[in-house]
């Protein structure tokens, strides 16, 4: 009898087997970013987590960015980052023009996929300022007094900060703008003009703001017209008391029941009188005399009372 030996023989080899390519994987988040608005020549920095998902340690051995408006902030290459680790990636965004741009953010490491690309991209804005209403018409303003309207200030795409505010035309004031002032982006600023007429006719000027707004200084139109004061006069009227008088006389006061004293300089022949030499805001009375022939005058008539208003 036979028998049939079978012999298996099993070959070891001996050392370590390489890793796998897919032990080290880099991955970015997020892999694109927009900045939205920033000022122009102001620096807005975002940090991109970089994530090592493999299961060996993996080096970054290089960075590059395309796009002039980006740029790296402290991230020294080479850099080692173990399985499971991560590390964030600072990107500059300064505008230096206005308008979108875009960029391209380059990495090479010893990843499976050795290239990450991270894209980004910005918009650059200059801080604008605006008025509103853009005209403040102040319409008729007795000349001595003074009239106030409102205006609004309002930053958009950044902050704006006015360092002063001046007017054309001294018979406009500017009023409660303590500066300087910052108006953050989105916001408003109320400011009040007060036009004060030194004389009568139409007056008009500029409010101006400066700023640091593209388009200081910011400016708003002014206008108003200047009124004499009213003119208030009291018209009196009286009937005769009898004795043929050939005129009379008028008297006033500015209490009651007197003292008065005569206001007409020459004999009144008629039953009428208009005093324009009265004052705004005055109370007064009146009374009258007859006189006849032989100059005789009779006694005070009654007593009347004439309120002058204010303006």
């Amino acid at each position: 009898m036979r028998f049939l030996y079978v012999i298996l023989i099993v070959f070891v080899f001996c050392g370590l087997a390489p890793a796998p390519a897919w032990a080290q994987e880099l991955q970015c988040q997020p892999c694109r970013h927009a900045y939205g608005k920033v000022q122009v020549g102001d620096p807005v920095s975002y940090s991109v987590l970089l994530s090592n998902t493999g299961s060996e340690a993996l080096r970054i051995k290089f960075k590059s960015v395309d796009g002039s408006a980006f740029s790296f902030g402290t991230f020294p290459v080479p850099v080692r980052i173990k399985p499971g680790g991560s590390l964030e990636l600072p990107i500059i965004f300064t505008p230096t023009a206005k308008g979108h741009t875009t960029g391209v953010i380059t990495l090479v490491s010893t990843a499976e996929d050795p290239q990450l690309t991270i894209n980004v991209e910005g918009t650059g804005v200059y801080p604008e300022l605006g008025v509103t209403p853009a005209t403040l018409n102040f319409g008729d303003v007795t000349v001595g007094s003074n009239a106030q309207l409102r205006a609004t200030l309002t930053a958009s795409n950044a902050a704006v900060t006015i360092s002063s505010d001046q007017s054309t035309n001294s018979e406009f004031a500017l009023l409660g703008l303590t500066l300087p002032a910052t108006i953050p982006a989105g916001h408003s600023l109320p400011v009040t003009v007060q036009f004060t007429p030194s004389a009568s006719g139409v007056a008009s000027g500029q409010a101006g703001f400066t700023s640091n707004a593209a388009d200081s200084p910011t400016t708003e139109s002014l206008t108003g017209t200047g009124v004499p004061p009213a003119s208030h006069y009291v018209d009196l009227s009286w009937d005769c008391g009898g004795d043929d008088p050939v005129g009379y006389n008028v008297y006033r006061g500015t209490a009651k029941a007197g003292p008065f004293e005569q206001i007409n300089t020459a004999l009144d022949a008629s039953t009428n009188y208009t005093d324009d030499t009265v004052v705004a805001g005055t109370t007064y009375y009146y009374v009258t005399t007859e006189v006849n022939a032989e100059g005789e005058q009779s006694g005070y008539s009654n007593e009347v009372e004439a309120v002058i208003p204010n303006s």
